[in-house]
């Protein structure tokens, strides 16, 4: 049983990673006809139609959870389940590191998980930054990008938000390739200790970016086109390979986790 579980796990990475060749591959033309200001949104209707049940579904459970979360739960341990989380990506990020040809980004992040796994207790305390070794994040989709695969266009996809079509592949592979997914997928009860533990994460700064994300979603008066702009802005500065603007501060990224 094992070696079929392994077999099946190695699977559906194939086939994830055949899905992102494919995809990759489209991404790579963008129609001008459908930019605007640096934006290629071709699916611009089908976006805002996401963005709707997004919002709603921020308003009517992610927002109310994320507050009751935080009025429950106190800050402290509130810090070390986003500590977890974080280091429970620390494979994932040594892996894309190698892709990228990084292996000072691939030493960092393997660094970073033996120490918080050890002295930091599983990773609910940051013991290396406590002993100042620097943080390091990356993805697949910076390793599209590495390979010099094109951003596509802007999609908006369900509960994960803003994306385009190079980062999507990039979110779904990275999900299907980290070590840690691999080595869970099929071990109970113990496949639910990551999901659980990001879904924490993700309350925890829901109601901490309270303020910037309330202001995005439910004061502008577009709030699909100042997402976009937002999330656009941050990734291709993080990429180094956009022109954000000063219009909007590209560090703010209402949907970051």
């Amino acid at each position: 049983m094992p070696l079929i579980s392994s077999l099946q796990s190695s699977a559906k990475i194939a086939q994830a990673l055949v899905a992102a060749a494919v995809l990759t591959a489209c991404s790579t033309y963008q129609d001008p006809a459908t930019r605007t200001a640096g934006i290629n949104d071709p699916y611009e209707a089908e976006n805002r139609q996401v963005h709707a049940f997004n919002k709603g579904l921020d308003r009517n459970l992610v927002r109310p959870v994320s507050k009751g979360y935080a009025a429950v739960v106190p800050p402290e341990i509130r810090d070390t389940v986003n500590n977890f989380s974080t280091n429970l990506s620390m494979p994932g990020v040594a892996l894309n590191s190698l892709l990228q040809g990084d292996l000072r980004g691939a030493g960092l992040a393997s660094t970073r998980f033996v120490m918080n796994t050890t002295i930091g207790l599983a990773g609910f305390v940051d013991a290396a930054t406590e002993l100042n070794i620097p943080q390091h994040d990356t993805d697949f989709g910076e390793t599209l990008a590495v390979w010099g695969v094109g951003e596509g266009a802007y999609v908006e996809l369900p509960v994960i938000g803003p994306s385009t079509q190079r980062d999507a592949v990039g979110f779904v592979t990275d999900v299907l390739t980290n070590p840690l997914t691999v080595v869970t997928l099929n071990t109970s009860p113990e496949q639910y200790i990551p999901p659980t533990a990001m879904a924490g994460a993700v309350l925890n700064d829901r109601d901490r970016l309270s303020g910037t994300i309330d202001s995005i979603l439910y004061e502008s008066a577009d709030s699909y086109a100042l997402s976009r702009s937002i999330y656009l802005q941050n990734r291709r500065f993080e990429l180094e390979g956009g022109d954000a603007s000063d219009e909007v501060d590209p560090f703010l990224d209402p949907y970051d986790n």
